[in-house]
């Protein structure tokens, strides 16, 4: 008799969605995480008084924790407070312009009217068959599964107009962005999204450039840092019995018969279960625990041809004065910089590609204590800033530790610029997280902030399945599924996988 039903290896989003709808089914569940926290990304650390996100710093297009939510019986209203943020960012200009974008679309036309006049045609074009697109499709394509043609079939069979969106996932996202705009500073403000899918605008899909739209449904923060959303996660779970246990790291799978048969921990620990879900890394999941010696040919050479997504450097700012900011997020780019999405694309190709740490050529600033205060010490404020995107995760000729004393000088030197003139006198906290630390934080190989590389030819049923095709009773979850890194991406993620366990031990 095994230990348990389900036993699920990592508890970042999908794997806790997935195992709380386990547990909800009347499955024996229990979740192992090697850290001390929750989360994986979508997480929250405390240092001398402030708690500072680990990565993830907003959460957009709720309606995969809706749907999570229902299906636990439970409303998302009642277990998490999202503090809605409006403006949803405010852009500093290269020639140091700021602007704001509301969250109201008629309001953002009439920003795009004074910024971009030549593009404010093709704005409303974008944004009538964006936003139309984003109703038809969201619950569609967030929470089913499309790990074969068969089920991609019933879906457009269901969703006939869903070929509407088929020219978003041809293309990549310079296509979509430049065949429509001119201006350089629109251009930049719809570009960063790219990065999203841990890709250049050349490589990432063009379903990425729908980010910019979707925003405008409601950019959300949750009330105690983004940690408060894997916990509401995680307490439905356990209400249903789900058993959590951190400090547990999985050192390998246990396969019976081709069968997952549990899991083995690094202190030897061997338990036993009826299906495993693994919510590490893909390549990770099959080369590792399952062990690239008992993958047949295929699949071995399939889980090799996956490309890590990019990792990312975060600085942390701790100010003891408001800072002069006015959105949650504020999206900088360089002084003199022009043509955004070529300017992202040699980023990649001239310094990531090449192990070089790049210029901030833009940067993504974020503001957690303007929507809660409690997230520093009185009168202080938290900034979380994503900067040097992307860098490698081996800088040539240089150490990330004499690296990160540079970049420390270097934000500081940016804080004075943009964020607050005075910003050395009121400097309270600065650390840098680079690639090597989500490595060995996370277990995020390379730092891979997002899983795998997402483009045309790694989204939905070429992209790693949710249940495998390899080892019976092994299902994933997470950024190497399909749509990819995100907090909601990996939420649904975590539903498809849990609707899959239910049906295939005959729950429904």
């Amino acid at each position: 008799m095994p230990d348990y039903d389900v036993i699920v290896a990592g508890a970042g989003l999908g794997g806790l969605t997935a195992g709380s709808l386990c547990a909800y089914r009347g499955l024996k569940t229990l979740v192992l995480e090697q850290s001390d926290i929750i989360g994986g990304c979508c997480s929250t650390f405390e240092s001398k008084g402030y708690r500072f996100d680990v990565g993830a710093s907003i959460v957009e297009v709720i309606r995969p924790l809706e749907v999570f939510f229902e299906k636990m019986g439970l409303r998302l209203s009642d277990r998490l407070e999202l503090i809605p943020c409006d403006p949803i960012y405010s852009f500093v200009t290269p020639d140091g312009r700021r602007f704001s974008v509301p969250q109201d679309l008629e309001e953002t036309m009439e920003v795009v009217k004074r910024i971009a006049p030549e593009d404010y045609q093709a704005w409303r074009r974008f944004t009538e068959l964006g936003m139309w697109l984003i109703n038809y499709s969201l619950d569609a394509m967030m929470t089913t599964p499309m790990n074969t043609f068969v089920e991609a079939l019933k879906l457009a069979r269901r969703y006939p107009r869903l070929y509407r969106i088929l020219p978003f996932f041809l293309a990549n996202h310079e296509m979509v962005m430049s065949r429509r705009f001119t201006n350089n500073d629109l251009l930049t403000s719809v570009s960063f999204q790219s990065y999203y899918a841990g890709a250049p605008p050349y490589i990432g899909s063009g379903i990425f450039g729908m980010i910019a739209l979707s925003e405008h449904l409601g950019i959300y923060y949750p009330r105690g840092g983004m940690i408060a959303i894997p916990r509401a996660i995680a307490r439905a779970g356990e209400e249903r019995g789900m058993e959590v246990r951190t400090g547990c790291r999985v050192e390998r799978l246990l396969i019976e018969g081709g069968r997952a048969a549990g899991v083995a921990l690094t202190d030897g620990t061997a338990i036993t279960s009826r299906a495993v879900v693994s919510n590490l890394n893909g390549k990770v999941t099959y080369l590792k625990l399952v062990g690239a010696e008992r993958l047949p040919g295929w699949a071995r050479r399939a889980v090799m041809s996956y490309q890590l997504s990019m990792p990312c450097n975060m600085v942390y700012v701790g100010l003891d004065k408001r800072p002069e900011l006015d959105a949650h997020h504020t999206l900088i780019a360089r002084p003199g910089l022009r043509e955004p999405l070529k300017v992202m694309n040699s980023v990649w190709d001239d310094y990531y590609r090449c192990g070089v740490i790049p210029p901030t050529e833009m940067s993504l600033l974020c503001w957690p204590t303007e929507a809660d205060p409690s997230l520093a010490p009185e009168g202080k404020h938290a900034l979380n800033w994503i900067r040097n995107t992307p860098p490698p995760y081996a800088p040539l000729g240089e150490s990330w530790h004499q690296a990160r004393e540079r970049m420390k000088e270097e934000a500081l030197e940016d804080l004075k610029r943009f964020v607050l003139p005075d910003a050395e006198d009121h400097l309270d906290y600065l650390e840098v997280a680079t690639p090597l630390d989500f490595e060995r934080r996370l277990l995020s190989p390379q730092g891979a902030i997002y899983g795998l590389l997402s483009d045309l030819t790694t989204l939905a049923m070429f992209r790693m399945n949710n249940r495998s095709r390899v080892v019976k009773g092994l299902y994933l979850a997470g950024a190497s599924t399909h749509f990819g890194g995100g907090v909601p991406t990996s939420v649904a993620s975590g539903v498809v996988t849990g609707d899959y366990i239910a049906r295939d031990l005959g729950l429904g």
